[in-house]
């Protein structure tokens, strides 16, 4: 078959086709609420030297960093035909240890390499010091359990005693391994649709369009840059604390572009932290890869050929590049979130008529655990929170929704009381928090829980003390904020990063941040 523009979009359909539905088998067989209702998943094809080919419309953070899983995996092992690979190491392309990816080789009926599929999926617990295993930890061990690549699966055997030791060290193995069976399920679907396409198109045809699609990225990639001008352009934000006591934490990029080419540099960020914001370098790269997705626009395939328009210098030992073994937990989800910002901040003096204000600037993560008095069963519950999307040059933003590096959806009211002794009392917008602006920001939410039963809870949040800024003289939006309601009524702040053991009928209330306006107000 004949490489052309048109057969490379019928290919980038193709290829896309085969990570979405390797998306749709895992969240219908999921087992956890998270995986299930949240989605917090996501998948994507490689070529057979492990460049990423194809995604899935799934999440950012995870997609970004997938390349360096593959890459750390097919370093360290040989993946043969029925082997499946497991790893969670952020240092070894992880993000942080929830997040557990399983990769495998495809092959032809001829035993040719066709290239590696691979999904990412958030365990609500890998054990560590709190349930839900983001804790406020100073180093990793502190976490929970680390998997470097191993083979969970070898010549189509599972391996039974790796599966058993990792589900001995989480404190809900039932869940665990009813999400790893639906993330092998995942990996199945991907080979058999991929080597359905090799039997229709052929090998040869389906690995010329690989390397045509990453082309076509790149070049596209290069010629969205080029619209831009020419400069050095900084910005620069803060992490305010990273939960034992160190605060406003710099991260600053200088954004230089130059005909078609842009190198984000990260050298004046502040040195990594004893705390849980630290970052592993995938999660960085994550962040430019989506901010440079969104200026070039939804017309790039999302592959590594974006990767190799760019240039990333994130000095080793810093917030954004940290090294083993200092703490990651966070930086996942909330550091990832300020990189973004500065990314954008950055951007937007390049472009102003084309950059969003800032959005909440957080994921506004809750974690709660303890034994359900229905089952006498341990259960761990994980939740981000939504809040208020940046006005931007063409409109308002949006209230209530997950915003850049995270693209998972709530836990519906229902599902999340069926699975957790927890009530909803109330979910609803947090009206007026959205700064204004001649395009105003959207506003954020407000979430309370009641917990039915003795249960420890983590809350790792940012943007409660400085406000999504706003851009072209809109204004910031409301910082949100942490509270304990006790059960008796009387109510407590709760820092943005905190562990509290809660007792039977307290309640927590998250207020979400709105985000910020754009455009001076009328």
């Amino acid at each position: 078959m004949t490489v052309d523009k048109i057969s490379i979009e019928v290919f980038r359909n193709l290829l896309s086709s085969v990570a979405e539905e390797m998306g749709v088998t895992l969240g219908r067989t999921s087992y956890s609420a998270n995986m299930k209702e949240r989605r917090d998943y996501s998948c994507a094809v490689f070529d057979p030297s492990g460049k990423m080919v194809a995604q899935a419309a799934h999440i950012p953070v995870h997609l970004g960093a997938m390349t360096a899983s593959v890459k750390a995996g097919l370093d360290r092992l040989s993946l043969n035909r029925g082997d499946i690979a497991i790893l969670n190491d952020p240092f070894l392309g992880g993000t942080h240890l929830p997040d557990i990816s399983l990769m495998a080789p495809v092959y032809d009926d001829s035993d040719k390499l066709l290239g590696y599929v691979a999904n990412r999926g958030h365990h609500a617990d890998v054990g560590g010091m709190t349930p839900g295993s983001l804790p406020l930890s100073n180093e990793l061990y502190q976490e929970g359990i680390i998997i470097p690549p191993l083979k969970l699966i070898e010549s189509g055997v599972t391996n039974e005693a790796l599966l058993e030791l990792i589900c001995r060290n989480t404190r809900t193995p039932e869940e665990r391994v009813g999400d790893f069976n639906a993330q092998i399920a995942a990996v199945h679907t991907g080979q058999k649709r991929l080597n359905d396409l090799s039997k229709r198109y052929s090998t040869s045809s389906l690995h010329e369009h690989m390397a045509a699609l990453l082309d076509y990225s790149y070049n596209l990639t290069k010629a969205a840059l080029r619209t831009l001008p020419n400069g050095e352009f900084t910005f620069s934000d803060y992490i305010e604390d990273d939960g034992l006591g160190n605060e406003s934490l710099k991260i600053q990029c200088t954004v230089t572009l130059s005909d078609g080419t842009a190198i984000f540099d990260f050298s004046e960020t502040s040195p990594e932290t004893n705390g849980c914001v630290n970052t592993p370098l995938a999660v960085t790269e994550s962040a430019v890869l989506y901010a440079v997705r969104c200026i070039a626009g939804t017309e790039i395939p999302g592959n590594d050929g974006v990767r190799s328009a760019i240039t990333i210098n994130a000095p080793a030992g810093t917030l954004v590049n940290a090294l083993p073994p200092r703490a990651v937990s966070g930086g996942n989800v909330e550091t990832s979130q300020r990189i973004t910002d500065v990314l954008f901040g950055a951007l937007a003096k390049a472009a102003p008529s084309l950059i969003p204000a800032a959005s909440q600037g957080t994921m506004n993560n809750v974690l709660a655990g303890g034994i359900n008095p229905a089952s006498g069963k341990s259960f761990s519950y994980y939740e981000t929170i939504g809040g208020g999307i940046g006005g931007g040059p063409n409109g308002p933003g949006a209230s209530a929704l997950q915003s850049h590096m995270t693209n998972t959806l709530n836990t519906p009211v229902e599902a999340l009381e069926y699975s957790f002794p927890i009530r909803v009392k109330s979910y609803g917008v947090r009206r007026h928090s959205g700064g204004r602006g001649l395009h105003s920001g959207g506003d954020g939410l407000i979430r309370e829980l009641e917990f039915l039963a003795v249960t420890t809870i983590t809350v790792i949040s940012e943007r409660r003390s400085s406000r999504p800024y706003g851009l072209s003289g809109g204004e910031p939006g409301k910082v949100g904020y942490n509270t304990i309601v006790a059960r008796d009524g009387t109510e407590s702040e709760l820092p943005s990063k905190a562990s509290r053991v809660l007792q039977e009928g307290d309640v927590l209330r998250i207020a979400t941040p709105g985000g910020g306006g754009w455009g001076k107000p009328i």
